[in-house]
């Protein structure tokens, strides 16, 4: 492709006009962006959009999308008026609950680099004087606050038209009042999108048509699962204790205002107050009957994206609003609206290229609040090949197949909406829908008393209550110390038993939920080779942990490949984006050269598979199997097919928990048989059902890496501790210059083991690690260690710290003593793995 592509950016909001800025301020030229809506006034979610940008966020991601557009924004101006006023933001807390989650929060802007401080009552009136000083009408009183001076208000329509003046002056082409109705593309490869006017050639098409972006994904046979609510957006008749004190008619002088424990925001706008609210049921917006407003017609009030206020929804909260703020009992509602903007099914925008349509992206579900971040990031995405931000939560294509459903992404993201402001463990499951995918064992161990928690739909055990009377029998070396209440959600002492059940006997483990993919073909090999740090070469029996890269050198994603046979292999990889970044690589390597050819196949709900783990497995797998497992019979790290009662098994030599023991696989229709064969075959060395967490437990133990959350695309192999999955003297695969020039830098961080030093203390993850008494880095995986006695929390520090160093880990705003450990803590010699 020439160096400055064609490009058309769908939708003039404030992502559309960012991407354009970002795509020209890197000297592409090539740009017409494409608006159903007048340009002064588009009428989407960007022109009704209150604009409180609040940057904290879980996701390390999502916060740096926002810190960048804090910037932006605060350099965007006109008149000298930027486009962001960063007059703070302050969130509060009526309840001892919601207190201490913004101490968590805080730790999370901590971690991510976001100054913000927990400051009492007092502190809290003295930044907003209109805060009640007294009992709220329930008893309640203001506890305090999280106060983030560099928060603020986004003037997104503002920014928009002067982003697309600026554009415009660098060559960028805007059509206004143009209705796409078709995207265009032949041989796979997008061409150009389809208006009334005719059609505009494209190389590239990037949708940011915001909530619309699901009916424009339709005209290329694209799904975008993302659901159209209204919001409830209200302002106040003027207030006589605002009079004079904002200079701007439309302006504000005290921090933007969450009043979580009531589903409320605020903000100034001059002498007014805005008010937001998620305490009304869930509106989708029926996209077939929005307002239907002609181009001269568009106002501020009157648009597609504002639907009409419906105030028996707002009237509840109408008192908890001058509960808060006394000075609202002299003010009536004197403007409102329901305001359309996206949710999906796990809250995240959607970015990234369609599988199936080459030079087809989407930037969608994105709020003003990160809109100029995600536009940095997709512009470097189309540029350079990847973002420097790390999107493995906002990869379009995130999501399993059952996900992306009309039913699916309706309910979970009406619920995302009802949950947004609520407080939420990290492990909080989902109410519904449920039991959408499960292994073929789930009837044995819901019999067992199975406790789930849910991931990409899959149930999966965390553990068994069958197993709570071992609790009696476990040895009081074994027992682990008694957990903080948020820590203990979600989590049970039974694990402990567990965990102790498969270090000195054996355990099923279900591993069915692993996405398994099938890649067959004369060109599988040389795929594998292209796309993998590993040496999969091997003859047929080979086992190889290797790893995914990025251009940069960055960690894609690790896999495991096994190598069944000369033109067969089947992968362990991590989610729907593995699979559907090796499918779309193998068609083009099919295409280019047909004697090549490879398919991707996934294969995880064909297949199921038990993980055997413990010293006593090969006594279990005796009893049922006639084939050689012995060291001789199946290496460590080797594959081979054996029989066990009959059932047609491949197995694995590899174990997740380091123990003895194999991956045994088969196909759905055998599944319940296997575990049955095994269980009952284990009875008299004390088998039993063990769940994830026992196996989180001991995968810390062992150090193994956790994509996604211990290693993302930030981090090349070397400082994450996986140097030994680049197979030394490649050459030639995906990122191998990169990271050999990596590989020569000097280290500047590096994924270190830490132990707590009181042996009590547990984090649960994304907590802030303190050198010296300086925030230096954060925790990714976190468990209590149960072989070796001591809870285990993995962190990014700083390449300087070393074994033996002090640090500290913030847990709820206390400051717990670690030690940075060599790894792994358990089994360091691999004999017991090994067998």
């Amino acid at each position: 492709m020439s160096a400055s592509p064609r490009v058309v950016i769908i939708g003039a909001g404030i992502v559309g006009t960012n991407l354009a800025d970002e795509l020209a301020s890197r000297g592409w030229t090539n740009i017409t962006v494409v608006e159903q809506g007048p340009l002064e006034l588009a009428g989407g979610s960007t022109s009704h959009a209150p604009g409180l940008v609040f940057q904290t966020n879980p996701s390390k991601t999502m916060t740096e999308f926002a810190s960048y557009t804090v910037d932006k924004l605060l350099s965007l101006s006109a008149d000298g008026i930027s486009c962001f006023n960063q007059v703070g933001g302050l969130e509060l807390a009526t309840t001892e609950a919601r207190l201490e989650d913004l101490k968590r929060k805080l730790g999370y802007a901590t971690s991510w680099g976001v100054e913000g401080r927990i400051i009492d009552a007092d502190e809290c009136e003295k930044h907003y004087p209109l805060l009640n000083k007294g009992a709220l009408a329930d008893g309640r009183r203001i506890l305090g606050g999280l106060y983030v001076p560099s928060d603020g208000l986004a003037a997104a329509a503002r920014a928009v038209q002067l982003l697309i003046s600026k554009t415009r002056a660098a060559g960028v082409t805007y059509l206004g009042s143009t209705a796409v109705t078709g995207i265009e593309h032949s041989g796979g490869k997008v061409t150009g999108v389809e208006t009334a006017d005719g059609v505009v050639p494209a190389d590239i098409v990037v949708s940011c048509a915001g909530f619309w972006g699901r009916e424009l994904g339709r005209l290329a046979g694209l799904s975008v699962p993302l659901l159209p609510l209204a919001h409830q957006y209200a302002k106040t008749t003027p207030l006589d204790v605002l009079r004079g004190v904002n200079e701007l008619p439309n302006g504000a002088s005290k921090p933007i205002l969450r009043y979580q424990d009531r589903d409320l925001y605020f903000r100034e706008h001059g002498d007014r107050i805005g008010i937001g609210s998620y305490a009304h049921k869930p509106m989708p917006a029926d996209m077939g009957n929005l307002p239907r407003v002609a181009a001269d017609e568009m106002s501020d009030h009157h648009m597609p994206s504002r639907l009409d206020f419906t105030l028996e929804d707002f009237a509840p909260v109408w008192e908890d609003c001058q509960d808060l703020l006394p000075a609202l009992h002299s003010a009536r509602i004197d403007d409102g609206f329901n305001g359309i903007f996206s949710f999906t099914p796990d809250g995240g925008p959607l970015m990234g290229e369609a599988p199936d349509v080459e030079g087809l992206f989407v930037a969608e579900a994105v709020w003003v609040t990160h809109s100029a971040g995600v536009a940095k990031a997709m512009a470097e995405l189309l540029i350079e090949g990847q973002s420097r931000t790390d999107l493995h939560g906002c990869e379009l294509t995130r999501f399993e197949k059952v996900q992306t459903s009309d039913a699916y992404v309706s309910e979970t993201s009406q619920q995302n909406f009802v949950e947004i402001y609520d407080v939420l463990h990290p492990l909080q499951p989902k109410e519904s829908p449920r039991d959408l995918r499960v292994s073929p064992f789930n009837v044995r161990q819901k019999e067992l008393g199975a406790f789930f928690l849910e991931s990409a739909a899959w149930e999966r055990p965390h553990w068994f209550e069958a197993n709570r009377g071992l609790l009696e029998e476990l040895p009081a070396e074994w027992q682990a110390p008694e957990r903080d209440e948020w820590s203990a959600m979600f989590s049970s002492p039974i694990s402990a038993a567990e965990a102790w059940k498969t270090r000195t006997a054996v355990a099923l483990f279900d591993m069915t939920p692993l996405k398994r993919l099938s890649v067959v073909g004369p060109g599988a090999q040389a795929l594998l080779h292209r796309l993998s740090t590993g040496n999969i070469a091997k003859k047929p029996g080979a086992v190889t942990y290797c790893l995914l890269l990025e251009h940069d050198g960055g960690i894609r994603s690790d896999v495991t490949v096994a190598r069944l046979a000369e033109e067969e292999f089947q992968l362990g990889v991590n989610s729907n984006v593995d699979f559907d970044y090796l499918r779309v690589e193998a068609r083009k390597q099919s295409a280019a050269d047909p004697a090549q050819w490879v398919h991707v196949s996934d294969i995880t709900g064909s297949t199921c598979c038990i993980g055997l783990w413990g010293p006593l497995a090969r006594e279990v797998i005796g009893k049922v199997s006639s084939d050689d497992l012995t060291n001789d019979g199946l290496k460590y790290f080797r594959t081979k097919e054996i029989s066990v009662g009959g059932i047609p098994v491949t197995a694995m030599r590899l174990s997740y928990v380091g123990e003895l023991g194999w991956e045994l696989y088969t196909t759905a229709e055998y599944g319940l048989k296997l575990w049955d064969l095994l269980f009952e075959a284990g009875q008299e060395h004390g088998i039993i059902a063990a769940g994830r967490g026992a196996f989180n437990s001991m995968r810390l133990e062992k150090g193994y890496r956790l994509w996604g959350t211990d290693m993302t695309s930030e981090h090349h192999p070397y400082e994450s501790g996986l140097g030994f999955s680049v197979a030394k003297d490649k050459t030639g695969f995906v990122g191998a210059e990169a990271l050999a020039a990596r590989k020569e830098q000097p280290a500047t961080r590096a994924l270190r083991c830490l132990t707590v030093d009181d042996g009590t203390s547990l984090v649960l993850g994304k907590e802030p690690v303190y050198v010296n008494g300086s925030a230096a880095g954060y925790v990714t995986s976190a468990a209590y260690g149960y072989s070796v006695r001591k809870p285990i929390a993995y962190a990014w520090l700083p390449a300087s710290v070393s074994e033996g160093d002090s640090v500290e880990v913030e847990y709820f705003g206390k400051r717990i003593a670690a030690t940075v450990t060599a790894e792994p803590l358990f089994d360091p010699g691999m004999e017991r793995l090994r067998g």
